[in-house]
């Protein structure tokens, strides 16, 4: 079977080995590939793997030999799973390898807000504590987490992941979730959207982008916050209409904003956070350590191995 992977460097930028594609068929993998290239690019191959290159219902009808399309990811948005289903190809995606490093990360962002510990390393390296007054300093206030409240939208898997660490750290943890679990009624108290926006110091999203929750961060729900309230996003950008957010921001409605995502990746010149009061942002490497590709990897080979024996798994486009 011909395989190609079209954008293989995020996931496997030369430290982690294709060897386990290799042993399924005759793999092809291309760093990155632009949208013109796409249809040239699968060619007559059997199996497909994207992480963010798009697979519009076009290209999909154009690729006649195409019999199965992995996703190097959870999200899946970028394949047009309609289109897929229409002729029979499953779409596989990798659900679960990133929990613990997304909710580690989300809690990395928060720390680094509450302490700036990267800016006072610089300031010393600098020169400042050698050559001050003092026998300390700080630029920006230090903020103690234990006895806040962390309020977290999306309780899955990654949600609660982070709820753990900040349970651990002293914090009362409230969800919003549309399926409560006992795993979750283990770690925090779920409430209806508006009571956690009310209530919590820090907010953290960790839920899927669907229409219902597209924008779910916006004037509106701003307005409901507490003065002063800490904004995470390590799940998907458009959770968040950012005008709205960058607003919040240099008013001071909302203290300071981490986010790892945003609305169109890589981040436009013009997006009106990278210019917003306390707002860090990094380029969505929250998936990103390497025991974390590991198993995307691990799981993408199973996948395909899983199809070629008839039982496919993690199929998103089921009929």
């Amino acid at each position: 079977m011909k395989i190609v992977v079209l954008d293989g460097y995020t996931e496997n930028p030369g430290d982690l080995s294709w060897s386990g594609l290799e042993a399924l068929g005759e793999l092809t993998v291309y760093d990155r590939t632009p949208p013109e290239l796409v249809r040239e690019r699968i060619g007559d191959a059997e199996a497909v793997y994207t992480n963010k290159v798009p697979l519009p219902g076009e290209v999909i009808e154009d690729c006649s030999a195409l019999r199965f399309i992995g996703v190097l990811a959870t999200g899946y948005n970028v394949v047009d799973v309609a289109a897929a289903r229409e002729r029979g190809i499953p779409v596989c995606n990798v659900p679960t390898y990133g929990t613990a490093a997304v909710g580690q990360y989300a809690i990395a962002m928060l720390l680094e807000i509450c302490h700036h510990v990267a800016h006072h390393s610089e300031a010393v390296h600098a020169g400042r504590w050698q050559q001050g007054p003092d026998w300390c300093f700080w630029d920006y206030p230090l903020i103690e987490l234990d006895g806040k409240t962390m309020g977290i939208i999306g309780f899955g898997r990654i949600g609660r992941a982070t709820g753990k660490i900040a349970k651990a750290m002293g914090m009362r943890v409230l969800a919003y979730d549309a399926f409560p679990c006992d795993e979750g009624r283990a770690l925090g108290e779920y409430v209806p959207l508006d009571v956690l926006l009310a209530d919590s110091d820090v907010i953290a999203l960790h839920c899927p982008l669907f229409p219902k929750t597209r924008g779910i961060i916006n004037r509106e729900s701003i307005a409901k916050m507490k003065d002063g309230v800490i904004l995470l996003n390590n799940s998907r950008g458009p959770l968040i209409v950012e005008e709205d957010l960058a607003a919040a921001l240099n008013s001071g409605k909302v203290y300071a904003a981490g986010l790892d995502v945003v609305s169109d990746e890589p981040i436009r010149a013009d997006n009106p956070l990278l210019s917003a009061k306390n707002c860090l942002i990094t380029p969505h490497i929250s998936w990103a350590p390497r025991e974390s590709r590991r198993r995307l990897m691990d799981v993408a080979v199973e996948n395909l191995r899983a199809f070629l024996a008839g039982r496919p798994v993690n199929v998103v486009n089921k009929q």
